[in-house]
């Protein structure tokens, strides 16, 4: 795997959710990695948010995000432990039931597995998740500013560059709604 720099680079328009009762604009820490990394990486930030941990508000808001054209993919950080208040990952079973959308499995097993590396066994404990629903991307990310690092430089900087060989994300989106 490797980046063709003989192909052109398609920039996509990515949505970032911070999932949390706790976080605001001001110490959002992980969802400003996140928005740092999208852009250095030379794709736009096209809608950023922060939503209390509750599943019927991430799924309006997801639903609201895959319904705009401009947003081709979402990246969310935090919900995703092992408490009663970590719902993102319940919050995508909705939105993939409602929309007809796919797990992407690999995606939290990649992810865990690269997390080993940082944390070790306590990596268990991630529910990392990824879904596509009606033709968008969504990537659930653990809240701390290791995981979102280890997400994003691990497996989506590479994922959702059109560049990379010998299969990415960003080619397979004319065809996410074939039937």
């Amino acid at each position: 795997m490797a980046i063709d720099l003989e192909r052109s680079f398609k920039p996509i328009n990515i949505a970032v959710l911070t999932v949390s009762d706790t976080r605001t604009a001001e110490n959002d820490t992980s969802g400003d990695i996140l928005a740092e990394r999208i852009a250095a990486s030379g794709h736009r930030l096209a809608a950023r948010a922060i939503e209390r941990d509750d599943a019927a508000l991430l799924v309006n808001r997801l639903i609201g995000w895959i319904e705009n054209p401009e947003i081709d993919a979402i990246v969310s950080t935090g919900g995703t432990g092992l408490t009663g208040r970590d719902v993102t990952p319940e919050a995508l079973d909705r939105v993939k039931a409602a929309t007809g959308g796919r797990d992407i499995p690999g995606f939290g097993e990649l992810f865990r597995w690269l997390s080993f590396k940082s944390i070790g066994t306590s990596t268990i404990q991630s529910r990392a998740c990824a879904i596509v629903a009606g033709g968008t991307y969504i990537f659930a990310l653990p809240g701390s500013n290791g995981a979102v690092k280890d997400g994003w430089d691990g497996i989506l900087a590479e994922q959702l560059d059109s560049r990379n060989r010998p299969c990415n994300f960003v080619e397979l989106m004319p065809r996410l709604q074939e039937k």
